[in-house]
């Protein structure tokens, strides 16, 4: 079983997430596939290894000596990932690409490290998801950070991390705002082909709103000029200006005190950050190792 590690990584991913759900979703596989390779592992050493309960995963007394030993086999994999990229030691550039909001915003905190990982040169492109993908399935870039899932039967998708979208404006606004206090601001609105504008718009029909009805004064792609648009709009105005965020891009802003942000009362407008990468490339040691950091990033 050694000599397989894919299925004790399935078991750790297990035990990290407290969910077979949660660790399907991180490891880019089926729920029933995650549960084969627990169960395979189980006949293997003929004994109960976790289980299940209703606040999540509990580990048998035999399944806590297994933990130990594969996490001692990860870390000497992960050691070893680096002896063999020093051994490819081929040069090339890596390319990265992403979303609006998880390229200007939070990749370049980690590019720095990611070129260290692989000991080569990192370039990120920065477009709309549904580009991105394109990007990726012509191998024009080796990775791809997306904020919504365009699924092909060609793809490996991973949750990444968690994002929450909010409302946010340069003057202060009430903490919790119901659907009439919507129609009480200035808008700035994404486009409609992206990702935010989607699942905004869903949360806003659930609510009885429509987007149509609230006083648009421009309408923007970028999420840097819908922040800097807010940022230098009049403080003073009868009608703050506001938008919808990934709270990512305002978090420093908000911190200082320049911008404030409200959610809609009983509403979390939450989604998921994903990794993704061609199938085909499922066993390459440079996207392995990019990959397995980005998943080692527990809060970003």
């Amino acid at each position: 079983m050694l000599k397989d590690f894919a299925k004790l990584q399935t078991f750790l991913m297990v035990i990290k997430e407290k969910s077979f759900s949660k660790a399907s979703a991180k490891l880019g596989i089926s729920q029933p596939a995650v549960t084969q390779q627990i169960k395979f592992i189980e006949e293997y050493l003929d004994t109960k290894i976790v289980e299940r309960k209703k606040n999540g995963i509990l580990l048998t007394k035999e399944g806590e000596d297994l933990y130990r030993i594969a996490q001692k086999l990860d870390k000497a994999i992960v050691s070893s990932e680096k002896e063999l990229l020093k051994i490819i030691n081929k040069e090339f550039t890596f390319v990265m690409g992403a979303s609006f909001s998880i390229g200007n915003y939070i990749l370049p905190n980690y590019l720095g490290e990611i070129k260290k990982k692989i000991n080569n040169e990192v370039f990120m492109n920065v477009a709309l998801s549904d580009e991105i993908i394109e990007q990726l399935e012509d191998k024009k870039i080796d990775l791809a950070l997306i904020e919504s899932p365009v699924f092909k039967d060609d793809i490996i998708y991973r949750e990444w991390v968690e994002d929450e979208l909010v409302i946010f404006s340069n003057q202060p606004i009430p903490k919790q705002l119901k659907a009439d206090d919507l129609f009480n601001f200035d808008w700035i609105c994404r486009d409609e082909y992206s990702h935010t504008r989607k699942i905004t718009s869903e949360v806003f029909e659930e609510i009885g709103v429509q987007c149509s009805n609230f006083n648009v004064l421009g309408v923007l792609s970028s999420p840097t000029a819908i922040k800097e648009t807010i940022l230098h709009s009049d403080k003073n105005a009868e009608r703050p200006l506001v938008s919808i965020m990934s709270r990512h891009v305002i978090t420093d802003d908000i911190a200082e005190g320049k911008l404030f942000e409200a959610r809609i009362k009983n509403y979390k407008i939450e989604r998921k950050f994903y990794i993704a990468y061609l199938k085909e490339r499922k066993h390459d040691a440079f996207v392995d190792n990019v990959v397995h950091y980005l998943l080692s990033i527990n809060k970003v």
